[in-house]
C-alpha cells in the first residue's frame, strides 16, 4: 500500500478508511496520540512512543484494549504491508463510541487508529526563522491530547509570517514550547531546556538531545528560560519527531543565534549518527 489506515482492526487505503460518528474523537477530541518515524521498515525510538502514548493514556483514564507488546507487534506488521519502509506513523487512542455526553461512556474500551504515510526525514542544517506568541493552552500540556486548535492556530501564523515555528510563551515571558516542537538554547557552552512539567509535552527527540549531550561533555540545564534570553542565546536548537535537530536564526523577524556552529554541527551529527544506526546504517 501506498497510504494505509487502521481502525479497530480494519485496514484498508487511507482515502478509503471511514470511523463511526459515535466516537468520542467527533464530539469531543477525546483521546491521545502519538507519531513517529520510520526508516527501511524500522520504527525509530518504538519504545519510547509506545511508553509516552501509554502514560497519556492513563492521565486520561482511557481504556486501553492493546497491551505495549500488541501494540509495537501491530505497528511493525502494519508498516510491512506498505511498497515503502520510510514512513511517517501516527497512532491515536479515542476513549471509545456512545452517545453524546460529556461523561465517560459505562464500560468504554478505546478505538485504535493508525495511519502510515511515506516520509523521508530531512537532515538540512538549513537555519530557519521563527515566531513567538502568547501561549493560550491549558495546563495539560505533558498530555499528547488530541486537543490541538491552538497549537493549529500558532502554526498557521508562524506559516503565514513565512516562519518554520511559533514559539510559545507564558505570561512573565517563560518559553514553553513551539507549536509542535521543543525549543533549547545554547548559552556559554551549556544546553537550556524546559522540565518536564505540565507545560510541556516531554518530548522523544528532546530526550535524545539531552542524551547526546551526556556524551558530547555538553552540561544541560532543565530549567526555564524567557524570551528575552531566547532572543539572546548563542543558538536557538528545535527538535521534534520529523525533524530532530533545525538551528534558528531569526526570532519575530530579527537575528538570533547562529553563534556556536561547532557545537550545534556537533549535537546534529551525533543525533542522525544514531538515527541512522537504529534503521539499518546511512545509504
Amino acid at each position: 500500500m501506498k497510504e494505509l489506515g487502521y481502525y479497530n482492526g480494519k485496514i484498508g487505503e487511507l482515502s478509503e478508511m471511514t470511523i463511526p460518528m459515535s466516537d468520542r474523537v467527533c464530539w469531543f477530541g477525546d483521546g491521545v496520540y502519538e507519531a513517529m518515524m520510520c526508516r527501511n521498515y524500522a520504527l525509530f525510538a518504538l519504545d519510547e512512543h509506545v511508553d509516552r502514548f501509554f502514560n497519556s493514556a492513563s492521565m486520561l483514564e482511557i481504556n486501553m484494549p492493546v497491551t505495549k507488546p500488541e501494540l509495537k507487534d501491530l505497528l511493525n506488521s502494519l508498516v510491512r504491508k506498505m511498497d515503502t519502509g520510510n514512513l511517517f506513523v501516527y497512532y491515536q487512542m479515542t476513549r471509545g463510541s456512545g452517545p453524546r455526553t460529556h461523561c465517560f461512556p459505562e464500560g468504554a474500551v478505546g478505538n485504535l487508529w493508525v495511519t502510515l504515510s511515506p516520509r523521508e526525514l530531512n537532515p538540512s542544517k538549513k537555519p530557519v526563522s521563527l515566531i513567538t506568541a502568547e501561549d493560550t493552552r491549558f495546563f495539560h500540556c505533558n498530555i499528547k491530547t488530541l486537543n490541538l486548535i491552538p497549537s493549529v492556530m500558532a502554526n498557521e501564523r508562524a506559516k503565514r509570517a513565512g516562519c518554520y515555528e511559533c514559539v510559545l510563551y507564558r505570561p512573565g515571558g517563560r518559553v514553553t514550547e513551539g507549536s509542535h516542537s521543543n525549543v533549547h538554547i545554547l548559552q556559554d557552552g551549556v544546553l537550556r531546556t524546559a522540565p518536564t512539567d505540565n507545560l510541556i509535552l516531554p518530548g522523544i527527540a528532546r530526550a535524545h538531545l539531552i542524551r547526546v549531550c551526556g556524551k558530547l561533555g555538553i552540561p544541560v540545564r532543565e530549567e526555564p528560560f524567557t524570551v528575552d534570553e531566547l532572543r539572546a542565546a548563542d543558538e536557538i536548537i528545535v527538535t521534534s519527531t520529523t525533524n530532530i535537530c533545525v538551528r534558528a536564526c531569526q526570532v519575530d523577524g530579527q537575528p538570533a543565534g547562529m553563534r556556536r556552529e561547532d557545537l550545534f554541527n556537533a549535537l546534529h551529527a551525533a543525533l542522525y549518527d544514531e538515527y541512522y544506526a537504529a534503521t539499518g546504517g546511512k545509504d
